[in-house]
């Protein structure tokens, strides 16, 4: 098979009932029946990343041969002259995730093989134990353990106060505590309510509800299982240091975005302290920014999403570096990416040397229907299928039947502030 041409892109827009605010990419060849998917959701700018797909990658993107995925990467990412951002990362990460399922597909291969094989027979994952209160996340973290999973991620409420996740969805806020009202809107208006009003939060709360968490887990379940804690980058930058200290005597798998990008100096006034793990990329569009957290040995994890940062092309490129430093992967993957996107995580986590965990996006097995052949998971590991490319297709008359919420409120990030009405990153 020589010169396949790609001959369309389709930007493919479902909100399963229990899944998340879907975008996946469709790339057509000249070949019949040839085609790529990839993942592009970005819950909260949707119709952006499907503009960047439709209307200006797609007409760039016609009769180029899908082969050369390392020069589509490169002349797509400077087409639009500025780059990083979160909404052009994301459309050329699906484009590229899609072309290399068409690579894998042409050359009857997984992925994962195209990467060098397997390095492991499957990805060990952490879970999300979220609770409303200390009892909830206990009975959930327990539920987990029975599951198999060994790394879990602990998050309670602080009690009458915001508090990243702590909600049953597990990377929400739970809000039921005082709010933040704008003053400046009517409060009538309802249509734009979810902007007008924010969760409280404040962070000697957070911190003291967050350490007692810990010394309360540690105590009911030991040490057969690894805690992993998201701050979320919500900390005033001495305090962070601060929580860091105090969370060494659980001995963390990793504490999670401690700091906001490009903050190194504070990263290494962590490192003189204490001896917790920290995991670092969530938020970053531009890669280059984990740069030097890798290159001083700052944190321990990479903790990039692969379509935030343009796809598998550069993804393999810093896990490679990380390789060199001792700092081992994290993608983050989180229900609201599609279960493309889960599998092509899952296929860089096989076959990369420096794995260190991945995230569990838990989707519901119900989304089979729509995405079948996609990855599965058992006794905490995701196993990926055999099969060429990614191993993940989509049923599109089906994924059309439910169509996503397009009001902006719809998956948009929960506001926080603090009592004076401060806004709270990020």
């Amino acid at each position: 098979m020589k010169n396949v041409k790609i001959r369309d892109v389709k930007a493919i827009l479902t909100q399963p009932p229990r899944g998340g605010r879907f975008t996946v990419v469709k790339i057509e060849t000249t070949e019949p029946g040839l085609y790529g998917l990839g993942d592009a959701s970005y819950r909260t700018r949707p119709l952006a990343v499907k503009s960047a797909i439709v209307d200006y990658l797609r007409p760039f993107l016609i009769g180029k041969d899908v082969a050369n995925i390392e020069d589509i990467w490169q002349s797509a990412y400077v087409s639009s002259y500025w780059r990083n951002g979160p909404v052009l990362n994301n459309a050329l990460g699906g484009v590229d995730e899609a072309l290399w399922d068409i690579k894998g597909k042409m050359a009857g291969m997984p992925v994962y093989d195209l990467l060098g094989g397997k390095a492991r027979e499957a990805a060990a994952l952490y879970a999300h134990a979220s609770g409303g209160s200390l009892q909830e996340t206990e009975d959930k973290a327990f539920a987990l353990l029975e599951r198999g999973f060994h790394y879990i991620r602990l998050q309670t409420a602080t009690p009458g106060f915001a508090t990243y996740g702590s909600s049953s969805g597990g990377d929400r806020d739970l809000n039921d505590g005082p709010k933040w009202i704008a003053t400046n809107v009517d409060a009538a208006d309802q249509e734009h309510a979810w902007a007008q009003q924010a969760g409280i939060f404040e962070p000697m709360p957070y911190m003291r509800s967050a350490i007692e968490m810990m010394a309360h887990m540690r105590n009911k379940m030991g040490w057969k299982v690894e805690f992993l804690h998201d701050a979320h980058e919500r900390l005033p930058a001495i305090q962070a240091v601060q929580f860091a200290k105090e969370m060494e005597p659980f001995k963390l798998f990793f504490l999670e975005d401690l700091f906001t990008p490009g903050q190194v100096d504070w990263f290494k006034r962590v490192r003189e302290q204490c001896s917790t793990p920290l995991s670092m990329g969530e938020i970053i569009n531009n890669p280059l920014e984990i740069v030097p957290l890798v290159d001083q040995r700052l944190i321990d994890f990479i903790r990039l999403r692969v379509a935030h940062i343009g796809g598998i092309t550069p993804a393999r490129k810093y896990a490679a570096h990380g390789e060199m430093y001792g700092v081992r992967t994290a993608f983050q993957g989180p229900g609201n990416i599609s279960p493309v996107g889960v599998a092509a995580h899952l296929h860089l986590d096989l076959a990369i040397s420096n794995f260190g965990i991945q995230e569990s996006s838990e989707h519901h097995e119900s989304l089979a229907e729509i995405f079948p052949g996609m990855p599965e998971v058992h006794d905490g590991y995701m196993w990926a299928n055999d099969k060429p490319g990614l191993g993940v297709d989509i049923d599109e008359e089906a994924a059309m039947k439910m169509p996503h919420d397009p009001t902006p409120s719809s998956g948009a990030f929960d506001n926080v502030r603090r009592a004076d009405g401060t806004v709270v990153t990020p």
